[in-house]
Parts: C-alpha cells; structure tokens; sequence
C-alpha cells in the first residue's frame, strides 16, 4: 500500500504540472467569475461521482457498502458537469483539450500503483493463462489490466503531445473528445476482463459508463465537424 500512495502522489504532482503548464498558456475564460465557476463544477462532478460509482459497483460485486473512488466515474462526473456548465453559459466547443496531457499522464502512472498494490486495490483482472499473467499473492494469474490501462493512457499522452505541437488547432477543437474515446474505448475492453458483477446485458456498471461517453464523445466529434 506505500508502493501504491508514492505512486498516487507521483502521478498528482506530475498531472498538476502538466495541467499547470498547458492551462496556463492557453486555458482562457471571459472574465474570472466564469472560471471558478467553470473549475467547481469540474471538481464537483469529478469528486462526488469518483466516490459514486466506485461504491456502487464495489456494493454490487461485493454485497455490502465500500466506499471507493474511480477514475472513470471521475471523468464521467466532470464531464456531465462541465456540459451542464457550459449549457447554461452557452459555450460552445471544447473546453477540456487543455486537461488532456494531464489526464493521460496521470492515469499512466497511477495505475501502475494500483498493480502494485495487487488484490487489495480491487483493480486486478480475471484468471488468465496468457504468459504474462500476474500472480497477486492468491495463486492465480491474472490479466495486469493495470498495465494495460497504463500502456494505454500512455501511448495517447504521447500522441496528445504531438497534436499540440504540430496540429494547434485541431489539438484546440478535438483532442478532448478524441481523449473520451480512446480513454471509453480501451477501459470497456478492460472491464470485460474484471471480476464485477454485471449490472445488464453482462457489462458491468463502468462498461455502461464508457458506452455513454463513446457515443458522447462521437456525437461532439461530429458536431465539431459541421460547425
């Protein structure tokens, strides 16, 4: 559990100079009621459905309440919270491209602290017999859908990076969504390989999560594109 809080710390103090960096150059509101306003209702909708989710699929896999937190309810929060924001402001576009590198960094290293944490961080997958199965102290080998997540979340901070320096604009309309896509796209194949319990239709309760932003994240995409 050390192993794993050293790693959540790195990946916060990396996410927040990333996002720092990034925000400060190119993160502009019309006046600064609007961005604190902007800013509570991220952290809001990232922290109350974080804790959410987490607890309602640790409720329905374990059979009785424990309260956890998950990233993808934490982007799945802000993100109905921004637009629910930017509805009532009536702003129009992305405004989370500057968030994307942070995003992307953090989660890369901080799901590596959920590999090292094993069996207690309840994020390890099901029985494997691929040669690169992990043994998490149980006597089963185990997809690492951990380092799966982590390889992911990786490449694409990569990749956002590369946007940034040679395609401003599109970085500017589109990295965002491309960000919900790639991000719900690749955790929906790693749900399939966890052990909770299904909520419908044999996906479990974040598996529904990353249809919903799939479908939002093509919809914003193409919206984008007739604008």
């Amino acid at each position: 559990m050390i192993v794993h809080f050293i790693f959540d710390i790195l990946s916060y103090i990396v996410a927040f100079a990333v996002a720092k960096y990034f925000i400060k150059k190119s993160h502009k509101f019309e006046n600064e009621d609007i961005k604190w306003y902007y800013y509570t209702a991220l952290i809001v909708g990232f922290s109350v459905a974080s804790v959410l989710f987490s607890s309602i699929n640790n409720y329905l896999t374990l059979g009785h309440i424990a309260v956890g937190k998950s990233v993808l309810g934490a982007i799945f929060g802000a993100v109905v919270a921004v637009e629910i924001f930017k509805y009532f402001y009536k702003i129009k576009g992305s405004t989370g491209a500057y968030f994307v590198p942070s995003l992307a960094i953090g989660i890369a290293i901080g799901r590596v602290g959920c590999f090292f944490a094993g069996l207690d961080d309840f994020t390890y997958g099901t029985k494997t017999s691929l040669p690169w199965g992990v043994d998490f102290g149980d006597g089963v080998l185990r997809h690492p859908v951990q380092l799966y997540e982590s390889m992911a979340m990786f490449v694409f901070f990569i990749y956002s990076l590369l946007i940034y320096k040679y395609k401003p604009i599109h970085f500017k309309k589109f990295i965002f969504y491309e960000f919900i896509a790639f991000y719900a796209t690749s955790r929906f194949f790693w749900e399939l390989l966890k052990p909770y319990k299904d909520l419908a239709l044999g996906i479990n309760i974040f598996g529904w999560l990353c249809l919903i932003l799939i479908i939002y994240s093509i919809g914003k995409i193409y919206g984008t594109l007739q604008r």
